[in-house]
C-alpha cells in the first residue's frame, strides 16, 4: 500500500523546489497521497490532482519577536499535518531549516512518522561551513531516518564536513519528459531580434557571485568574435546590475539579451545552441538536464556535481574554473562544426533519458521509503 508523504520544500524557482514538486507530482501519479507543506503553493504545481494537498504555513507576527518565527510556525504546521492527515513520511528538502523543523514536529506529533532529508547543496556548501550552524545541520542529518544527496560530489563533501557515519544515498535530480514547445522557434527568435544564422548561447541562474556570470560574459565576448551569435541571460539576483555594466563596458549591448526571471524556460531552450554553467559551487546543476533533454550541448566547470551530468567530449565540455579562453575555444569549435554539434546533441538527449529520467529516479525514492518500514 502506498504511503502518505508530506513534502517540505521551498516553493520557488530554485532547483530544490522544482525537484521536490516534480517528485510529489510523480508520486501522486503512482497513487501516493502527497501533502506539500510550505509558505505558498509550489510554482510547478499548475494543475489539480485529487491526491495532492497543500498546507500553508502562516507566520504570526508578534511584537515581542524582532523577526517572525518562521521555523516555529513551520514545525507546528508539520506536526499538525502529521496527526490530522496520518502521514507516514515527511520528506524534507534541505537540512536547514526543513529537516530541523521536521524533527521537532516528529517529537511533537502523536503519530509515528519517518523523516527523509534530501541535501541539495546550499545547506552543506554554504551553511555547512558556518561554524555556528554545523552542530545543528549535523543533528538534522543524524536524526533523519533516511538521507539523500543529489550528487556523489555532495555526498563526499557532506561526509568530509560533518565527519558523519550516517549512510547517505546518492539520488540524482531528474527531469520529466519535455512537453512540446508552445511557440514557434523561428518566431521567437524573430521576436527577440535574433537573426536566423545566429547561434544562441544561454545561461540561466540566480545571478549570485558563485554562478560566475562574469565568466559567461567574458567567454561570450571571445565567442562572438568568431561566431555570429547572441547571448541569453535568464534570471535575476545580486549581480544583475554589475553584469549590465559589464555588458556596456564590453560593447555587447546589441548581442546580449537580458530575459530576467522566467518560470518557463522551455521555449528559450528550444532556440538555444549551447548552455553555459561556469559556477564555482554547484552541487548538481538541474538547468543542465533541462538543456540537455532538448539536445543542447553544455559547457561547465570541473566543480561539484557538474561532471556527473556533462560527459566531457561526448555531450559537452568540462573546463577549469575561470578559464574563459578554453571555454570560448571549445564553444567556437563546437558551434562551427555542425556534425560535431549534432553528435553532442544526440548524446545529450540519450544520456538524460538513460540516467536522469523521472521514472528511474522516483523509483529510487520509493525504494528508500519502503526500506524505512522493513
Amino acid at each position: 500500500m502506498n504511503k502518505k508523504v508530506g513534502i517540505v520544500c521551498y516553493p520557488t524557482v530554485g532547483g530544490s523546489g522544482v525537484v521536490a514538486t516534480e517528485l510529489g507530482i510523480n508520486l501522486a501519479e503512482k497513487g501516493y497521497e502527497v501533502h506539500f507543506i510550505s509558505t505558498t503553493m509550489p510554482f510547478r504545481l499548475k494543475r489539480l490532482y485529487a491526491n495532492i494537498y497543500f498546507h500553508e504555513v502562516e507566520v504570526a507576527n508578534y511584537p515581542v519577536f524582532k523577526h517572525p518565527p518562521y521555523d516555529l510556525s513551520l514545525a507546528n504546521k508539520i506536526a499538525e499535518v502529521i496527526d490530522r492527515e496520518e502521514l507516514d513520511i515527511i520528506h524534507a528538502h534541505y537540512a536547514m531549516p526543513h529537516a530541523i523543523c521536521s524533527i521537532i514536529a516528529k517529537q511533537m506529533a502523536k503519530r509515528e512518522v519517518k523523516i527523509v532529508t534530501t541535501l541539495h547543496g546550499t545547506d552543506i556548501t554554504v551553511l555547512g561551513i558556518d561554524q555556528s550552524l554545523q552542530n545543528m545541520i549535523c543533528f538534522a542529518i543524524e536524526e533523519s531516518d533516511g538521507v539523500t544527496a543529489v550528487s556523489e560530489s555532495l555526498r563526499k563533501q557532506t561526509k568530509e564536513v560533518f565527519n558523519t557515519e550516517k549512510p547517505i544515498e546518492v539520488i540524482h535530480n531528474f527531469i520529466d519528459q519535455v512537453d512540446p514547445s508552445i511557440e514557434s522557434p523561428s518566431r521567437l527568435k524573430e521576436n527577440l531580434g535574433i537573426l536566423p544564422e545566429e547561434k544562441v548561447i544561454i545561461h540561466i541562474s540566480n545571478f549570485r557571485k558563485v554562478k560566475r556570470v562574469e565568466d559567461v560574459i567574458q567567454s561570450f565576448f571571445l565567442i562572438q568574435k568568431k561566431v555570429p551569435s547572441k547571448l541569453l541571460l535568464v534570471g535575476d539576483g545580486p549581480e544583475y546590475s554589475n553584469m549590465r555594466s559589464l555588458i556596456r563596458e564590453l560593447g555587447l549591448d546589441d548581442q546580449v539579451i537580458f530575459m530576467g526571471r522566467q518560470d518557463n524556460i522551455q521555449d528559450l531552450l528550444t532556440i538555444s545552441d549551447l548552455k553555459l554553467l561556469l559556477s564555482e559551487k554547484e552541487s548538481f546543476g538541474l538547468v543542465l538536464l533541462e538543456a540537455m533533454a532538448q539536445g543542447i550541448p553544455s559547457i561547465g566547470t570541473n566543480i561539484g556535481g557538474i561532471p556527473e551530468v556533462i560527459q566531457d567530449g561526448k555531450n559537452g565540455y568540462i573546463c577549469s574554473l575561470g578559464d574563459v579562453d578554453d571555454i570560448a575555444n571549445k564553444a567556437i569549435n563546437l558551434l562551427n562544426d555542425d556534425k560535431l554539434w549534432k553528435d553532442f546533441s544526440t548524446h545529450a538527449k540519450s544520456y538524460v533519458t538513460e540516467n536522469f529520467d523521472s521514472k528511474t529516479i522516483v523509483k529510487q525514492y520509493e525504494e528508500l521509503y519502503d526500506g524505512l518500514f522493513t
